[in-house]
């Protein structure tokens, strides 16, 4: 025997219904004994609740939801039969629906439903349904009898969530299904009877238990649940949207995860298949071919990950009950929890500190205010007397849980959970885990929930792939070089080290874009200029902090002085940042020691390795001898790609001023050259080098010998200036002839050592490192104590879109531990 069952989603139309036959024909024709539990129509549960609450309270509006009940009902008996049997399945549905009409007057005319009247009510769903499936399958030349569960489950009377009697249940289904054999029976789910033939229901997943208690009293083969997912789901896929169906699990997983809010299955719905070790397919009706998940006792040895999957409890309130009077005083847990189960209340999760100075409960919401109420009543006492303070409430939250049977056996689960939930600011309020570490909960702060859920299913690898969240302001040549860059290597990081970039978030100076789900870089430009909101540094931080996606970065590859202020609060969000703008790193100490500070203490990254030499391995380089032990003595750099062309060309042989014109027109400098000139980008970077070396400066320390006279570099426009540096030529070409007589040549170089800089014009000879500089290139000469006699080089080029873009992506791939 095979008991199947089939929710509300399954049978919602005739059409699903039609399908559900096909489903079951073939199986029935090849000799498959099989039993057939539906539920009601999906929505008509929904229906029955609303039209009896309306009738209740007086409101004539249950008359039009009863109509359309009957209507649906006659329409699908229509639309499944004809001829004489669809006259006689109207006849008794007609019947059956004038019992509610009259059932549904009473409650109107006594302004009451009780739950034992609810029952009742709510029973006229599964009758219905499966009077219709069963006189369908009958007209499909099948053998199908309509059974009335409440003919063989025997219950209490708690209505609303009825307790099954087992031995009598078990006896009455024995009888019953020895007269049937060889025909299929089609059983109502979710209802049963009380002693004295009173209508009781079995509560949530009711239909669920009905099929489970037939398959252990049958002690059937299988168990199969066909809804409409394909299996149980490591997590809920509206809110996850990698999750994907499990191939198995234990008994004890699926509790966990179902009660946890699986909505595929219920708790009690497995107990009966447990214990008779009966396994469960969880399937779905519109994929049929899809093997979905198989529930049973064998461990999943196979399983790539130590965890199955994390599920979510939402709208929790945590009560807290602590004081100096509850340590080592026998009873205290006792009459908390009896003052709870006095009231029926409850308690979803318990956490308590060793030092028994106070214990935590999570309740569902409706519940908090009179749990709130019970325990202060039964403390009142040590309350009154300051023993134990009154009852805290936290709202707003959510339970979190991760589960999996092989967690035991795998050392470090929640280290490496607590550690992807702080680096991605995630606060965990309360703890809880049992001995048998199939299960860690914990709970957050509701607003939290989604990024939990998506955050942990990419590290405990069970999604494909770690998605990585970036946000971008500045899409000009680098931000642009940079997109394009991360599109041509996307399928790279994801194929080899299983990482996702998704680009949720651009901005140039006039608009800005979002999108959840990652824009596309093949078309981004298209969608940034058809975008309908204008660009705001601000409104980008705000809406990228209230996305709250996990592991968020935030790239900046502007110049703008002021987006530098939002760093401190993009890092309060555990947001990392890398960015080559140099104005947080090289503007007042305080505020660079700030920036690092609050990115060690957030556990994320504030990188910049680009604000020197663009992608060369500058400020990397430092660190790493740094923190290895070694100490760095003194700094020798040429680090402005268009002095570095200008002066490396400048012998002679060509007029400065016309030097200073090939420079622009290659765009190694700023449209007005002055900026180059002025030595101010390089005073930047020697004070950010300054300080990566350990030691404390502040711009004002830095000593500038210009390049260029005052009254030069304040002549009014670009052409102006030209047309007056060309006066100066004479002089620039004496100091070459200065220089080629000593066999030397000028460089413009920035120095520091013991935390003194400076910057300036100087002669270097062969001997130099900086002598055999060409092009536009880039040099960093660190003297250490371990490199002393012969100084560390670092050499190349120091500017550019490519090379810049590269450094920030490779800054990313930091971020992300792909190094």
């Amino acid at each position: 025997m095979k008991v199947l069952k089939f929710g509300g989603s399954s049978v919602a139309t005739p059409e699903r219904i039609n399908h559900l036959i096909d489903l079951v024909e073939p199986r029935i024709k090849s000799g498959e004994a099989l039993t057939i539990v539906c539920s009601a129509f999906g929505g008509v549960t929904d229906m029955l609740i609303e039209m009896s609450d309306l009738a209740a309270r007086g409101k004539e509006k249950y008359i039009g939801l009863y109509h359309q009940f009957t209507d649906r009902h006659q329409q699908a008996v229509q639309s499944l039969l004809s001829g004489d049997a669809l006259l006689s399945t109207q006849e008794e549905i007609n019947k059956n629906h004038q019992t509610l009409k009259e059932l549904l007057r009473g409650i109107f005319l006594v302004r009451e439903a009780s739950p034992r009247t609810m029952d009742y009510v709510l029973s006229f769903g599964e009758r219905s349904s499966n009077f219709i499936i069963a006189h369908a399958m009958r007209a499909r030349g099948l053998d199908a009898d309509f059974l009335d569960a409440r003919k063989i489950i025997k219950t209490n009377k708690d209505f609303g969530n009825a307790k099954v009697k087992f031995g009598l249940t078990y006896d009455k289904i024995s009888e019953h299904f020895s007269t049937t054999i060889g025909r299929t029976q089609i059983v109502t789910g979710f209802i049963a009877t009380a002693t004295g033939g009173l209508t009781t229901t079995l509560g949530r997943g009711g239909s669920d238990y009905t099929a489970a208690i037939l398959a252990g009293a049958l002690n059937a083969e299988i168990l199969e649940i066909w809804t409409d997912v394909d299996g149980v789901l490591t997590s809920d896929p509206r809110k996850v949207k990698k999750a994907f169906s499990l191939p198995q699990l234990s008994y004890a997983e699926a509790m966990e995860m179902s009660h946890f809010g699986a909505k595929v299955i219920y708790p009690p719905t497995i107990q009966p298949a447990l214990e008779a070790d009966i396994p469960i397919y969880i399937k779905n009706t519109l994929n049929p071919t899809h093997p979905g998940t198989r529930i049973h006792n064998a461990y999943d040895e196979e399983w790539r990950s130590p965890i199955k999957g994390i599920s979510s409890l939402k709208d929790v309130v945590l009560l807290s009950l602590e004081g100096s009077g509850m340590m080592g005083v026998p009873g205290i847990s006792s009459r908390l929890f009896t003052s709870l189960a006095n009231k029926e209340i409850n308690v979803i999760l318990i956490t308590q500190a060793s030092s028994e100075h106070s214990i935590c409960i999570a309740v569902a919401k409706k519940d908090a205010e009179e749990a709130k109420e019970a325990i202060d009543n039964a403390f009142e006492q040590e309350i009154m007397g300051h023993k134990i303070d009154p009852v805290k409430i936290e709202d707003n939250l959510c339970i979190m849980a991760v589960i999996g049977e092989k967690m035991r056996a795998v050392p470090g689960i929640a280290g490496k959970l607590f550690q992807a939930l702080g680096r991605n600011g995630i606060n965990v309020i309360a703890i809880a885990q049992g001995s048998s570490e199939l299960n860690i909960s914990f709970v957050i702060d509701q607003k939290d929930e989604a990024k939990c859920l998506n955050l942990v299913h990419d590290a405990f690898f069970l999604s494909e792939s770690k998605t990585i969240h970036l946000f971008m302001i500045g899409v000009g040549l680098i931000g642009g070089t940079l997109l394009q860059q991360i599109n041509d290597q996307k399928k790279l990081l994801k194929d080899r080290y299983a990482i996702d970039i998704a680009v949720c978030g651009i901005a140039n100076s006039k608009k800005m874009l979002f999108d959840n789900d990652g824009i596309d870089l093949e078309s981004w430009k298209k969608q940034l200029g058809a975008s309908g909101d204008s660009s705001d540094p601000n409104g980008f931080v705000e809406k990228m902090i209230n996305m709250n996606l996990s592991n968020s970065i935030f790239i900046d590859n502007t110049a703008n002085k002021s987006i530098p202020d939002l760093y401190e609060s993009i890092l309060d969000a555990n947001i990392s940042i890398t960015t080559p703008n140099k104005v947080a790193t090289s503007s007042s100490y305080a505020s660079y020691l700030n920036l690092k500070n609050k990115a060690r203490d957030k556990g994320v990254y504030f990188l910049y390795e680009t604000n020197v030499g663009a992608g060369l391995p500058i400020l990397s380089t430092m660190k790493n001898l740094i923190n290895s032990g070694d100490r760095i003595l003194k700094i020798e750099a040429v680090v402005s790609g268009s002095l570095s062309f200008i002066f490396n060309s400048f012998d002679g042989s060509v007029p400065f001023s016309s030097l200073v014109a090939q420079a622009k027109e290659k765009g190694f400098t700023e449209p007005d050259p002055r900026e180059d000139l002025s030595g101010q980008d390089v005073k930047r970077k020697i004070i950010i080098l300054t300080r990566e070396a350990g030691f404390h400066i502040e711009p004002e320390n830095v000593i500038l010998d210009p390049i260029l006279p005052k009254e030069l570099m304040g002549v009014e426009g670009v052409d102006a200036f030209f047309e007056k540096l060309e006066e100066y030529d004479v002089a620039f070409k004496d100091k070459v002839e200065e220089a080629k007589a000593e066999g030397k040549v000028w460089r413009f170089i920035a120095e520091t050592e013991n935390g003194n800089a400076k910057i300036g014009l100087k002669k270097v000879g062969p001997d130099s490192p900086f002598h055999g500089l060409s092009g536009a290139d880039n040099m960093v000469v660190m003297t250490t104590e371990r490199y002393n006699t012969r100084p560390l080089v670092v050499k190349g080029p120091g500017a550019g879109a490519e090379v810049t873009a590269g450094g920030v992506f490779a800054d990313l791939l930091t971020i992300v531990n792909i190094t």
